[in-house]
């Protein structure tokens, strides 16, 4: 499968401000460069005692800039140029000085200059706080971080942990792959804006006893992938995931359970305050009846142990049978005759749409080929039927929902 490259074409102003966090911008650069931006540094003095500029042009391919005196403008006015080229200035590590400059618009060196000059109609400006988790917590910092907020600027964390102080709390620098999906997820369209979406992920697990249980082969990365291109898309959005080990996507609500009653009582109950249904999980439709209080043994037996199986509720089919049901999204993942168990599927649940894909193809990979299915019609993703990433898919799903939406709707 081939490289992601979702900043391809993006001009991307990064500026450092003094902080030990500045290691970090360093990969950082790196992860922007290699998802297609085009990466142009600013440094404030201050961060030049943390790193150096050789460091940040080996990495962005680009000569840093440090001064608003910089001779190599033709015009002399780097402050002008950098934010008339850029698609976004992002300030990583944004110190507690930085904040508060830009809360006052105060402009005494290049980066400021240029936060305050750029046009902010087109070139939004995103900050991402570092500090000793007492300057973070101070009411002068707070108030400053909420004059940035008020004036249009993103805040992008901090995080919570170890501070290179020794201390732990609130105040740390995100990290660079937090960072890059944050700006990632910037720049998509907010087709869901003010929705709610709940999803469910991954497989369910029934025990037979305390050690062994019936589950399937199901990853939940497709269920991961929608959630966290609904957040992209703008929604409010809600996971419910079985037992899988993946991190949960910034943004994202997640409640974890384990079996199929499990997951059952943590989503009809709440289905109907939210606008979308989205049922990716691979649920077990069967679960033994009884739970052996140990484990079953086989020392001495000659004939393998026998159980009876009980059906699981049928949660898709409960939510869309609710007087004021969500729109429903179906998942059929089948190994057979595709288009015939999905669109029985979708009569059976009586759900307005229903995606469908080739579960032993994709179950564990990070690719897929969906197949989208409602009452009238059906047709491939992405129309090749070539498999690309799930999170491409998400994203297209996450469009075709805002379209269909609004359709009923209108």
């Amino acid at each position: 499968m081939s490289e992601r490259s979702d900043l391809q074409g993006r001009r991307i102003v990064l500026g450092l401000t003094g902080g030990i966090a500045c290691y970090k911008s360093a990969e950082l650069v790196r992860l922007l460069t290699k998802a297609g931006a085009t990466v142009q540094v600013v440094m404030t003095e201050a961060a030049e005692a943390f790193i150096t500029p050789v460091t940040m042009q080996a990495l962005s391919g680009r000569a840093v800039v440090t001064s608003q005196w910089d001779a190599r403008e033709p015009n002399n006015m780097a402050h002008i140029n950098l934010g008339r080229e850029a698609d976004a200035v992002m300030v990583a590590p944004a110190s507690a000085d930085f904040i508060a400059k830009l809360a006052q618009g105060r402009a005494d060196e290049l980066l400021s200059l240029l936060c305050l000059a750029r046009p902010r109609e087109r070139c939004p400006l995103l900050v991402a706080p570092a500090m000793n988790r007492e300057m973070w917590s101070h009411p002068a910092t707070q108030r400053n971080v909420a004059t940035l907020a008020q004036d249009g600027t993103l805040i992008l964390g901090p995080g919570c942990g170890d501070q290179a102080c020794g201390e732990v709390g609130d105040g740390r620098m995100l990290e660079p792959t937090e960072l890059l999906d944050e700006l990632i997820a910037f720049f998509q369209p907010k087709v869901l804006a003010g929705r709610r979406l709940l999803i469910t992920a991954g497989p369910t697990f029934e025990p037979i006893d305390p050690v062994r249980g019936i589950t399937n082969h199901s990853s939940g990365k497709m269920g991961f992938a929608l959630a966290r291109a609904a957040v992209e898309a703008g929604a409010d959005v809600t996971l419910v995931a079985g037992p899988v080990h993946l991190s949960t996507p910034r943004g994202v609500k997640r409640q974890n359970v384990m079996t199929a009653a499990q997951m059952y009582d943590a989503v009809v109950p709440c289905a109907a305050d939210h606008d979308v249904f989205i049922a990716t999980a691979a649920v077990a439709d069967w679960r033994p009846a009884s739970l052996s209080e140990h484990k079953i043994k086989k020392e001495g037996k000659k004939v393998a142990p026998t159980f009876e199986l009980t059906e699981n509720p049928d949660i898709l089919a409960a939510v869309a049978a609710l007087p004021k049901p969500p729109y429903c999204v179906g998942f059929a993942a089948e190994s057979e005759n595709l288009l015939a168990h999905a669109r029985a599927k979708l009569l059976r649940k009586r759900i307005p749409l229903i995606i469908g894909n080739l579960g032993p193809a994709t179950f564990g990979r990070d690719d897929n080929a969906l197949l989208v299915v409602d009452a009238q019609s059906d047709h491939a993703l992405p129309a090749d039927g070539r498999p690309t990433d799930k999170l491409t898919l998400a994203r297209a799903l996450m469009q075709e929902l805002a379209n269909r939406l609004q359709a009923v709707q209108a």
